[in-house]
């Protein structure tokens, strides 16, 4: 009956194996409308059907080659994304070790020491005054084991807090991926945006330089007012004057576009050097409901496994109130030469049942409690409201959308009426009825257009990005409350 104590520990255990204290997890129910506001506009543009949000390399959408290898070179050199997988890797470590806890575990240890004692010690006097030899020698070797036994589930809710982080961790990942292609391509745009405006402002240069050749002329034979010529001037200098302000911002992403490839500023700018037309933007289709975005967008699942570790870490702080059982043996041999540690009296063998129990520190494992409780609403809020953000950036992006959508086209059709009107212009000054001046003054006015359009363009195209990245660009993933690596 001597074995009675372990046995009824062994016993108790497998009865409470499958309890765990504190709250069981479930996923907050988020109130949320049916569509969102700007889902029949969107859905109604007259534009190519194009892959939508479930493609995953949504990008490719723009139908643009150099844009897709650029964000395809960067979801494989970006820094981001290089750090989001290295916390992949240290989260996946962090839930092995917390399943390692929930196991036995083992050590083997082996010594051997040799001592020699000084005559002159009182120990060592003694040992010669009984005719003891002074040099001893002690060899060891032992198996040991122990386990503790999460009777009130402690350790199984830190290794589900773990899972939790590992598959947070995981949809991090697609975060960074995706706010990586999306930097990208907007980046791309905007260059592409940038370059057209330069061009158009180097031709609004050279028609503004040609007005004041030809009011100068005409001031000097005494035809025009000194005043208009000072105007052309002052109009030439203000459009020289922009040139300046748009080469920094083409400058600036161009080096943004090389950080985010994970380059040094410049690697890319030969590349790019060439102008090409501003990417049109693609239809966009299987928007979804908010709801959707629940599953859709990895940043909201990185918030709601945030939730979900700090619900887990309620009930290891829950188990702090509860006795720990642990059970731990050794058996080994242990002799003063190597020849008999192998003899049966060199055998040796120990039991430990072990309880620990904060019975006198109840105060600060409540307070340790509250603090989780606390942590918990913290998420919980910072779930919710990241929900609201994000049906906030999908109801943005479709209004830009929408909108930038129709000013391009509005703006593209005061181009056209402007080319027809420098057009006739022209004519008329060939048929002696208006002046020089006239037609460059319609030239000015058709390129001012031109470079609200180049921007309306460039928008909508930026436009079309955002709303990708916050419909989730197409990643899904199911996260199961359970579950390993």
């Amino acid at each position: 009956m001597r074995n009675f104590p372990l046995a009824t520990a062994l016993f108790a255990a497998s009865l409470l194996a499958g309890c765990a204290v504190g709250p069981d997890y479930h996923r907050p129910a988020m109130a949320a409308p049916a569509a969102f506001m700007g889902s029949a506009a969107v859905q109604s543009r007259s534009v190519p059907a194009m892959p939508g949000p479930e493609d995953t390399r949504w990008w490719s959408s723009f139908g643009d080659p150099m844009l897709t290898a650029l964000v395809d070179r960067a979801l494989g050199q970006n820094l981001d994304v290089a750090q989001a997988v290295a916390r992949v890797s240290q989260a996946r470590a962090g839930l092995h070790e917390a399943t390692a806890a929930l196991l036995p575990s083992g050590t083997v240890s082996a010594s051997a020491a040799a001592q020699r004692l000084s005559e002159d010690t009182l120990q060592g006097r003694q040992l010669a005054a009984f005719g003891i030899g002074r040099n001893t020698e002690a060899y060891e070797a032992d198996l040991g084991a122990s386990w503790e036994i999460d009777l009130f589930g402690g350790l199984r809710r830190d290794r589900e807090a773990a899972l939790d982080a590992y598959q947070g961790a995981r949809a991090d990942v697609a975060a960074a991926r995706l706010s990586v292609a999306a930097q990208v391509a907007d980046s791309y745009i905007t260059i592409r945006g940038l370059q057209e405006r330069l061009a158009v402002a180097d031709a609004q240069v050279g028609t503004q330089q040609r007005l004041v050749d030809t009011i100068g002329l005409q001031y000097r034979k005494g035809i025009a007012a000194e005043l208009q010529l000072r105007q052309s001037e002052g109009a030439l200098a203000q459009v020289r004057g922009t040139v300046p302000v748009l080469q920094v911002a083409l400058d600036g992403a161009l080096n943004a576009l090389d950080v985010l490839m994970g380059e040094q500023p410049g690697t890319e700018r030969a590349r790019l050097s060439a102008p090409g037309a501003i990417p049109m933007a693609p239809a966009i289709t299987a928007i979804g409901s908010p709801a959707d975005l629940l599953q859709r967008r990895p940043d909201l699942i990185v918030a709601e496994r945030k939730l979900a570790a700090s619900n887990a870490q309620i009930g290891s702080a829950i188990a702090e109130y509860y006795p720990k059982i642990s059970l731990s043996g050794l058996i080994g041999t242990a002799a003063t030469g190597p020849a008999s540690l192998l003899t049966g009296g060199a055998t040796q063998a120990q039991g430990v049942f072990g309880l620990r129990w904060r019975l006198f520190d109840f105060g600060r494992v409540d307070a340790e409690i509250k603090a989780a409780r606390g942590r918990n609403a913290e998420a919980l809020a910072a779930y919710r409201l990241s929900a609201l953000r994000a049906s906030e950036d999908v109801e943005d992006a479709f209004s830009a959308l929408v909108n930038r959508e129709q000013q391009r086209r509005t703006l593209a059709d005061g181009a056209k009426a402007l080319t027809r009107a420098q057009q006739s212009s022209m004519a008329a000054y060939k048929g002696g009825v208006v002046s020089l001046i006239e037609v460059l003054d319609a030239d000015t006015r058709l390129l001012e257009t031109r470079d609200a359009l180049a921007q309306a363009r460039t928008e909508t195209a930026r436009a079309a990005v955002a709303s990708f990245r916050s419909l989730g660009g197409g990643w899904t993933a199911a996260t199961p409350s359970g579950g390993g690596a």
